[in-house]
């Protein structure tokens, strides 16, 4: 009797894995699917998803942080409008890029010094100015940072991201014995970041060779970018996480998450890709 219980249980078990999986792959497919093809229409499809995709992102991160504001919408679309009309006055971009980059170095010295990041009043409201919704907004500009856009470049920042979580996850399943910051993410190893930060330059590398865009070395930058602060962005959003005692951001994406817990990566770099592409632009 109790050998058929335990087999009764391993099948269930099964059955329910198969089903998470199932749903997982379902849920990513639908998303990747939408952001490729809101990409490759026009910028004003990639700009509306990510109207959408900030909205619900705000949302979500307010959750996280304890906060209830409304004009954080507001602020949001009025700045998301006042960068992509002006996008090539450099003197209205250049300070809230700045002030992007400082406060996510503050958070990365947070993430690596102290415990518990301090969300004080003031402080809750200038992270999510200048941290998440300017990040959701240089994320659309990146496409535009010439004058046109180019599809290739944003949708290849996002095949470099999904590439490095994805290995950084495979080699560290089956690979990883050290952890890179345990106390934040008990399952992120040094050698899942070394993977994923490998096969971001593969990748990368690739893309070069079957895009025509930009050269290899400036693909190959990209991929640099993405890798070391997508999985700065990842560590900062699970500390965060861990501190409002939530395993996700939210339950839009089943399998998956929420919104947030999809973009934390390619967010918290989009502001140093955004300097970089800047500086390639201006140099050049």
């Amino acid at each position: 009797m109790e050998v058929v219980q335990k087999i009764y249980i391993c099948s269930c078990w099964k059955i329910y894995n198969m089903k998470e999986l199932l749903t997982r792959s379902l849920s990513g497919f639908l998303y990747v699917s939408i952001l490729l093809v809101s990409i490759f229409i026009s910028k004003y499809t990639f700009l509306g998803i990510f109207l959408i995709f900030g909205m619900i992102s705000i949302y979500e991160f307010q959750k996280l942080i304890h906060l209830k504001n409304k004009r954080l919408y507001l602020i949001f679309i009025a700045l998301l409008t006042l960068l992509t009309l002006y996008q090539d006055q450099i003197y209205i971009i250049l300070p809230i890029l700045i002030l992007t980059i400082i406060t996510e170095l503050y958070l990365v010295k947070d993430l690596v010094t102290i415990r518990i990041i301090p969300m004080f009043e003031q402080r809750k409201y200038r992270t999510s100015i200048f941290y998440l919704i300017t990040c959701i907004i240089f994320l659309t500009l990146v496409p535009n940072y010439s004058g046109e856009y180019q599809r290739e470049i944003i949708a290849g920042a996002f095949l470099i991201t999904w590439t490095n979580d994805t290995f950084a996850y495979l080699v560290g399943k089956n690979f990883g014995k050290h952890k890179l910051l345990e106390r934040i993410s008990p399952k992120k190893t040094i050698e899942g970041f070394v993977g994923g930060f490998l096969f971001s330059i593969l990748a990368g590398y690739l893309i070069a060779l079957l895009s025509n865009t930009l050269s290899i070395t400036i693909w190959l930058i990209i991929s640099i970018i993405m890798s070391i602060f997508g999985t700065l962005g990842d560590l900062i959003q699970s500390k965060f996480k861990r501190q409002a005692g939530v395993k996700d951001s939210g339950t839009i994406m089943p399998g998956h998450g929420g919104i947030y817990d999809r973009l934390d990566s390619v967010l918290f770099a989009s502001p140093f890709l955004y300097a970089f592409l800047l500086i390639l632009k201006y140099v050049s």
